[in-house]
């Protein structure tokens, strides 16, 4: 699966990339950066979410006994935390306090939000992209009692930040990522596979524990799946971001225009 057409042992950074295989869903308009790359270099780019999202069963959930009303904010790092907290709180009857405080990663989370409350400004407080962003808001925050509703593969950057700062923190697993089935992508073949997060790698071997990489470039973004890139023992053809490339497109187009000679 997934593998280049040219033969093992060709220099694969002289190879032009033709096809690539992005690891996530497919974009919803015409507006979308991969489509304009492949325009601009003739290359094919296929979309495939390689992990999908599985909700926490309310009766499970229950059994970690998490009393949800007995906190005082709640931490949001994406849109499927908000979608199955609600969910979970819709299933136990629960309706949110209007004095419950609402720490967002980002202002698109907050903004996604307001699906499913009104928000006043003084309950709502945002980072700019990142946990570490948020870290500063939190810290102003000491006496809050906070929940932060996740998945049960996460990042361990808000956990340790609770912890080392002695918060009153509660973390509530209420849904599930998981490797998608992938069993349509047997027989096709990509010069590049785009990666965005370490269970993108799992999935791959999941579905492939026989894949070898030959002469497929892996671009992998941000450094947690980087390192899982290497930790599977593949190589590491392309890394974003970086400083003068910021998305993934900008970095596989760096990798394009350097095979092509250009700077």
């Amino acid at each position: 699966m997934a593998e280049s057409k040219e033969k093992p042992g060709t220099d694969k950074h002289a190879v032009k990339i033709k096809s690539i295989l992005v690891t996530q869903p497919k974009p919803t308009n015409d507006n979308s950066p991969y489509l304009t790359l492949a325009q601009k270099y003739g290359i094919k780019v296929d979309f495939r979410e390689f992990i999908q999202v599985e909700p926490v069963p309310y009766k499970e959930f229950r059994k970690d006994k998490v009393n949800i009303l007995e906190h005082t904010a709640v931490i949001f790092t994406s849109r499927n935390a908000v979608d199955h907290f609600f969910r979970i709180c819709a299933e136990s009857k629960i309706e949110m306090p209007a004095e419950m405080k609402y720490f967002c990663i980002s202002e698109q989370t907050a903004y996604y939000l307001q699906k499913y409350i009104v928000l006043r400004k003084r309950k709502l407080f945002t980072g700019e992209k990142t946990a570490t962003d948020l870290f500063d808001v939190i810290k102003k925050h000491k006496n809050e009692k906070f929940l932060y509703p996740c998945s049960n593969i996460r990042k361990d950057d808000i956990p340790e930040f609770m912890r080392a700062n002695n918060f009153n923190f509660t973390e509530a697993v209420i849904y599930k990522t998981v490797a998608a089935d992938l069993s349509d992508l047997a027989e096709v073949k990509y010069d590049c596979i785009a990666f965005f997060s370490p269970s993108g790698i799992h999935s791959l071997f999941v579905n492939f524990p026989d894949f070898k990489q030959n002469n497929t470039r892996i671009a992998a973004f941000g450094p947690t799946t980087a390192q899982a890139v290497l930790d599977a023992n593949l190589e590491l053809d392309i890394v974003a971001p970086m400083p003068n490339a910021p998305s993934m497109t900008g970095a596989i187009e760096l990798y394009i225009q350097k095979q092509a000679g250009k700077k």
